[in-house]
């Protein structure tokens, strides 16, 4: 009868974090996939000097049974912080979605990039893409959307508890209600919005976000 071979573990570190495997060799994109890193970042294995460290390409196969254990690293890699919290992404740049997903953001919360004073910090809309390669750590963090606005209305202030309005609605907070005659039109214009575009004209069947104490100028005029 034969005696059964134990299988030994095998450690080996990436980005200072330990693993553990049981198959002699790994692949350098099985090694990215464990941790989470991008296929297309470049990863390598530490070496002793005087060489030089040795860069792993994918479908390289890396001998995780060798003597000493094994350390891997990113050089390329960007920190920040969502909600005071450490993260690391290996591309020069993130979406706003994946900023939520990483923070684990509710849907109906702001995102802001934080800004020194006295700018204002930056909403970071889920479509919009960051730099990470700036100079100095990018700094995000969330704030519930209270969806509780004051606006300006020709001149008068006006509340709002919606986060968006459309043009329909600011003529009707302008004027009371909408003409029905067809020779009648209207002219929304807006400023004091959200970047990246602060100002602007409506049209029919558009919306807009809201900012508080966001400005709305609506003019009537007769097309006959």
């Amino acid at each position: 009868m034969m005696k059964q071979e134990h299988k030994v573990a095998l450690k080996f570190v990436i980005e200072g974090k330990p693993y553990e495997t049981y198959d002699q060799y790994k692949t350098g994109a099985e090694l990215k996939q464990l941790a989470g890193i991008p296929l297309d970042t470049e990863l390598y294995l530490s070496i002793a000097k005087p060489y030089k460290d040795e860069l792993v390409e994918n479908d390289a196969r890396v001998d995780l049974a060798r003597p000493e254990t094994e350390y891997f690293f990113v050089k390329k890699k960007l920190p920040f912080t969502i909600n005071k919290k450490e993260y690391t992404w290996y591309k020069q740049y993130i979406r706003g979605t994946q900023i939520r997903e990483l923070g684990n953001i509710p849907p109906d919360d702001e995102i802001y990039l934080a800004i020194e004073r006295p700018f204002e910090d930056e909403l970071i809309t889920d479509d919009e893409r960051v730099d990470l390669a700036r100079p100095g750590k990018e700094h995000f963090f969330s704030k519930e959307n209270p969806a509780d606005f004051t606006i300006i209305v020709n001149a008068t202030p006006k509340a709002w508890k919606e986060r968006e309005i459309s043009f329909d609605q600011v003529v009707v907070l302008a004027f009371g209600a909408i003409s029905n005659r067809p020779e009648t039109g209207y002219t929304v214009t807006y400023s004091r919005g959200w970047e990246p575009k602060p100002e602007g004209t409506m049209v029919k069947d558009s919306v807009v976000r809201v900012k508080n104490k966001m400005v709305f100028d609506v003019t009537a005029t007769d097309k006959s």
